[in-house]
């Protein structure tokens, strides 16, 4: 997908909490805020987008999550 997430780092607390769930190491700690590496591993699966208590992390689309169907 080689879509990259925005990051506020004014929003950003450096809690980590999207680096730990970032499945293709495009998100690193640094200067207590992340940022993105390795752009053109990223997925775009967006969990990173859906961790981040402060909202310091988005995608240009919306993520949805749907549950399983009846």
């Amino acid at each position: 997908m080689n879509e990259m997430p925005s990051l506020d780092n004014e929003k950003c607390d450096g809690c980590q909490l999207c680096v730990g769930v970032c499945r293709c190491g495009g998100l690193v700690t640094a200067d207590k805020s992340v940022r993105v590496v390795h752009v053109a591993n990223c997925d775009g699966c967006g969990e990173c987008e859906l961790v981040c208590p402060t909202g310091a992390i988005s995608f240009s689309f919306e993520v949805v999550i749907e549950g399983p169907q009846d």
